[in-house]
């Protein structure tokens, strides 16, 4: 994920290093200059202290011919040349252990960065905040030089885990629904999203997953357009051990969600998935169907379905079908092809929506639950 991100902060390190070592040249040509300095005024020093002892003797013997006690002036102290010589050297150590970033250096790193993140599906508005947060954090500061590759590292880091927003724990939101059996009511996902972005596949596998978690569920067959699409729920339902609720072709797919809900409160069914027609997100009229759908079901979460290598077309289809109906979540399929990651950032932030899932291979088991440590450490960071 984020191809070239880590080569490019270690690259820009190393720049940072090599200015750095410039500079040191620079610091220890001023504490040569220091050093030369400090003894020419050792040498005034010492002769104006010879006058000065030179002076109290004399006055010392004026005092004695006088018949009075002479009086020894107290000599300030003098500060050990080699003590003087450490503390000079102890500086000199504090600067070219140090990098400071200026914020020219970092305008210039800035550009680079900006543009790798755009061509790793980062939105512009997203990769823009990236880079305005990351100069917040760096420029002006610090850092030892040993510890400068792990501080910026460690600053974007921070920015992507405020950026994504944790999905709220699905498996415990079921059970807390379904923890009086008496109410007979189950916990609705209605899942939504374009045509060939996995999403009946996907409803499947989120079936076998809850099944996992001994919560049992009923399929909604509620795309009755397309060719085929109820056989294949059908055949996802024989493989995993989910009973399926359909009608014909034709059918008012919300009438086949409102069957699927009645049959689960009958059969103490825990989560019922209903499947939706994938529709463009430009077809205003199919996702006016949608809201229908929303109006007779009323489900607990409205979920997008999408993929992942599709990069910015994935953040105007979630952006479209969440002004539709308003969805909850997100799952990502086809993570495990993405090389990329930008996606998975970008509609986290452009919706404010958490991801649930990542679709990551073909079998039922390749599902798993998004985490934000997960993605941020495939990341290399």
């Amino acid at each position: 994920m984020f191809k070239f991100l880590k080569e490019k902060l270690e690259n820009w390190t190393k720049n940072l290093a090599k200015k750095s070592e410039e500079e040191e040249k620079e610091i220890v040509e001023e504490v040569k200059k220091e050093l030369k300095e400090s003894k020419e005024e050792k040498k005034v020093q010492k002769k104006e202290e010879k006058e000065t002892r030179r002076e109290e003797k004399r006055k010392e013997k004026e005092e004695k011919k006088k018949g009075k006690e002479g009086k020894k002036l107290k000599l300030v102290e003098e500060k050990e040349p080699e003590e003087e010589i450490k503390g000079i050297f102890k500086k000199l150590g504090e600067k070219i252990n140090k990098v400071k970033i200026s914020e020219k250096e970092f305008e210039v790193y800035s550009e680079e960065l900006e543009m790798l993140l755009l061509e790793n599906n980062v939105a512009l508005e997203v990769a823009e905040k990236i880079v305005r947060e990351l100069k917040q954090k760096v420029v002006g500061q610090e850092f030892l030089k040993k510890e400068v590759e792990s501080a910026i590292k460690d600053a974007f880091s921070d920015i992507i885990r405020e950026i994504l927003i944790s999905p709220p724990d699905l498996i415990e939101e079921i059970k807390e629904k379904n923890i009086i059996p008496e109410k007979k009511e189950p916990y609705v996902i209605l899942f939504c999203g374009i045509n060939g972005s996995g999403k009946t596949t996907t409803i499947a596998k989120i079936a076998e997953h809850l099944k996992s978690k001994k919560i049992s569920c009923v399929l909604a067959a509620g795309d009755t357009f397309r060719a085929a699409s109820i056989e294949q729920l059908k055949k996802h339902g024989e493989r995993i051990g989910v009973k399926v609720i359909a009608h014909d072709y034709g059918a008012d797919p919300a009438a086949v969600g409102f069957d699927a809900i009645q049959y689960a409160k009958k059969n103490y069914i825990n989560c019922v998935l209903i499947d939706t027609a994938g529709r463009m997100h430009t077809q205003k009229n199919l996702l006016k169907e949608m809201e229908k759908i929303v109006r007779v079901c009323k489900p607990d979460k409205k979920i997008f379905v999408g993929e992942s290598i599709t990069g910015n077309d994935a953040i105007e289809q979630v952006r479209s079908f969440d002004e539709a109906i308003g969805i909850d979540g997100i799952v990502l399929t086809k993570a495990d092809i993405d090389e990329k990651g930008g996606t998975a950032l970008s509609v986290g932030y452009i919706t404010k929506k958490p991801i649930f899932y990542l679709g990551t291979g073909q079998e039922y088991d390749n599902i798993e639950p998004f985490s934000k440590e997960k993605f941020i450490e495939k990341l290399g960071l």
